[in-house]
């Protein structure tokens, strides 16, 4: 654990992160949530002066499109192949056992650098500067000006701000998003915070564990009274979100357990509003041929020896393992989110290709 925290501390400060965007043709530039900003996360780990290199992809659309994600009536499941309606209750039952554990996991399964790889999400996603934004807005619309931006909303208000956090379930990345949003000092005061974030996922232990963990954090009135955070559980193949619902959709290290990403990809941009930002965090491929070598012992020989020692579940961290190596590559998810209909889509490899940062926009 220590040794491939040090690599991969160490990738970072040399500059291993590597930004690589593909344009779809003819796609304009959405005009919400594009501001990128250097901060916490960046200096934390030496990316404020990366190395980057651009390349684009292959039109795959006019090609015809990239070939589905599920093609017949099975699919995988790490290495094993199962049907297609068995796959999400495997992925439940995993989860169902390490929702305690969850922070523990990803601990493992990232020697702890998942951490600073949700600090860059956040770092990027702008969420602190669009609150701000927000509530100013709305300050001056309820109260005639500008000066009072923690003024009290009326009761019936409707999101202005709404962020969707799917696979979420006990809210690692919404917490970030709520503590940079100020949620927690607005909701000292009266009425519906003008800033939401909702978390959705398919598991309920998962959830459970969440809302366990946001009501001793940050108190119920963030859940009861302002309405900042939420906790629902839902499919991201099938959400039961309106269309157009969300300025930001966020998804960390859950697409890879989704049976058709496809599929989530389309839902993806049916709920975000025109203009919308599409951002995914997840395990991927790694580009340094020394780090590969390293990492892949890592994650076979010590990763579910450690999930028998500390969980008593090898299984599940074993399946976690191989669902990484199962994934799409990175060209390969860039070209599944422009057939969904993203614009503007580009990724960011974290740490040697280990993690990626996918980013796209709904069109206007």
């Amino acid at each position: 654990k220590n040794m491939i925290r040090r690599i991969a501390l160490k990738s970072t400060s040399k500059g291993w992160r590597s930004s690589c965007t593909a344009l779809a043709p003819n796609s304009n530039p959405a005009p919400l949530l594009t501001a990128r900003r250097q901060g916490r996360a960046s200096s934390a780990v030496g990316w404020s002066r990366p190395l980057s290199s651009t390349a684009t992809t292959t039109n795959s659309a006019a090609a015809g499109g990239p070939t589905p994600y599920v093609k017949g009536d099975s699919t995988h499941f790490g290495y094993s192949q199962v049907s297609v309606n068995e796959k999400e209750g495997k992925v439940r039952e995993v989860f169902d056992k390490v929702a305690d554990s969850y922070d523990l996991m990803n601990d493992l399964m990232s020697g702890g650098l998942h951490r600073l790889w949700k600090d860059y999400l956040l770092d990027v996603s702008n969420v602190s500067s669009m609150a701000r934004m927000t509530r100013s807005r709305v300050a001056a619309t309820n109260r005639g000006t500008t000066s009072d931006a923690t003024a009290p909303t009326p009761t019936t208000v409707a999101p202005e701000l709404a962020i969707l956090d799917v696979a979420g379930g006990t809210g690692d990345v919404a917490f970030r998003f709520l503590d940079a949003a100020d949620c927690v000092e607005r909701s000292k005061s009266s009425g519906v915070d003008p800033v939401s974030i909702t978390v959705c996922d398919i598991n309920h232990e998962m959830l459970r564990v969440g809302e366990a963990r946001a009501r001793s954090r940050f108190g119920n009135a963030v859940l009861d009274e302002t309405q900042s955070l939420r906790f629902v559980q839902g499919n991201a193949q099938s959400l039961e979100f309106p269309d157009n619902s969300f300025d930001l959709y966020t998804i960390a290290f859950g697409l890879r357990n989704v049976t058709d990403v496809d599929m989530a990809l389309r839902e993806a941009n049916r709920v975000l509003k025109p203009g919308g930002r599409f951002m995914c965090l997840e395990f991927s491929h790694v580009t340094i041929p020394i780090l590969e070598q390293i990492y892949e012992t890592y994650s076979f020989q010590v990763i579910p020896a450690m999930g028998e020692l500390v969980a008593n579940d090898r299984e599940s961290y074993q399946y976690l393992v191989e669902s990484i190596r199962k994934f799409s590559k990175q060209p390969e998810l860039l070209s599944r989110m422009q057939a969904a209909g993203f614009q503007e889509a580009k990724y960011t490899n974290l740490t040697g290709g280990i993690v990626a940062l996918h980013e796209g926009w709904k069109a206007i």
